[in-house]
């Protein structure tokens, strides 16, 4: 697959600090895109929430921070700062990935022999409850890819097959939204191909089996696409013949919930999940699951059981004489 081009660096960090600790904000900053290879939007996240921790302590002490006010830091000092980012209604689990943004800054920090900011390590992350994955039923997925679902809508019968070739992917073979709309025109499972390789995140690639539906559905929008598709270029395009905006199915989902009256945790991710814990219930382990979905870790997949068990104990609630 071919490496999207990434917007150029910053040469200038746009946030109140000492010219020393601005310049390792961006040699950070390139080294996550450079050496960790991390996407664009996990970059631009961490460097967001160095962003804000900088102009906060700009405030809060009465001048822009260097590395040495950075090393001089109290948990006192980043306690006030998780306060105010709590009073301007950042929930916990933002706050925590704002505070390993910080922890990782710091680390380059030390790693560059510039200092050492011990209070990243002696504050806690804030406790998160953990949110249980909301799966859409199997026959609502099953609807959301069909293009018949939006006949009613006056829609050119090629973007209805796009959109449902997407939605098929996600459901029929658990990608990610930015790695069904990553993947290349030559790499589409048409005809006898029964398996696709995926990268996902942190450029790891995977092999997941591509069931006949899913081909189908790829085969229909190929069939009806008016754009030329070369081999390297994407696999799914927009009305003018450019890459897909992830935005564009995440609108057409939106549809899709009223049409087929879902709630709003109804998501182009949802159908994700949705294909892992339908794989659950009848059957599938949580290591081939963990490997199909490209989780590095089978703790991020065990949280499958938690959603099965709570399908299991719903339904017997519901339909049981005693227990009520």
């Amino acid at each position: 697959m071919l490496d999207r081009p990434t917007p150029e660096a910053p040469t200038v960090f746009p946030a109140p600090a000492g010219a020393d600790l601005a310049a390792q904000a961006l040699a950070w900053l390139g080294r996550l895109r450079g050496e960790r290879r991390l996407s664009e939007e996990t970059v631009e996240a961490y460097g967001r929430d160095l962003r804000q921790f900088l102009l906060f302590l700009a405030h809060h002490h009465g001048e822009p921070a260097d590395l040495a006010a950075l090393s001089a830091l109290t948990p006192a000092d980043l306690r006030a700062f998780m306060a105010r980012r709590r009073a301007d209604g950042v929930e916990s689990r933002s706050l925590a990935r704002n505070l390993a943004g910080l922890r990782s800054f710091a680390r380059h920090v030390e790693r560059e022999g510039l200092g050492r900011a011990a209070v990243f390590d002696a504050v806690r992350s804030p406790k998160m409850a953990r949110r249980l994955p909301k799966p859409i039923p199997a026959p609502a997925a099953i609807e959301m890819a069909d293009p018949a679902t939006r006949a009613d809508e006056e829609r050119a019968p090629w973007v209805l097959a796009r959109d449902a070739a997407v939605l098929a992917l996600l459901y029929g073979a658990g990608l990610r939204i930015g790695e069904a709309l990553g993947l290349a025109r030559a790499e589409a499972p048409t005809g006898g191909q029964d398996a696709l390789t995926v990268t996902g995140k942190g450029r790891k690639t995977r092999m997941v089996p591509v069931i006949e539906p899913v081909r189908r559905a790829v085969e229909a929008y190929l069939a009806l696409c008016p754009h030329p598709l070369p081999g390297a270029g994407p696999l799914f395009v927009g009305v003018r013949g450019g890459p897909l905006s992830p935005r564009i199915i995440q609108l057409t989902v939106e549809r899709l919930r009223g049409a087929l009256g879902l709630p709003a945790s109804a998501t182009p991710h949802a159908l994700r999940h949705s294909f892992a814990t339908h794989l659950l219930g009848r059957g599938g382990d949580l290591r081939t699951i963990q490997e199909l979905l490209g989780h590095a870790s089978l703790s991020t997949t065990q949280v499958y059981t938690a959603v099965d068990s709570a399908r299991l104990v719903e339904a017997y609630r519901a339909a049981h004489p005693r227990a009520r």
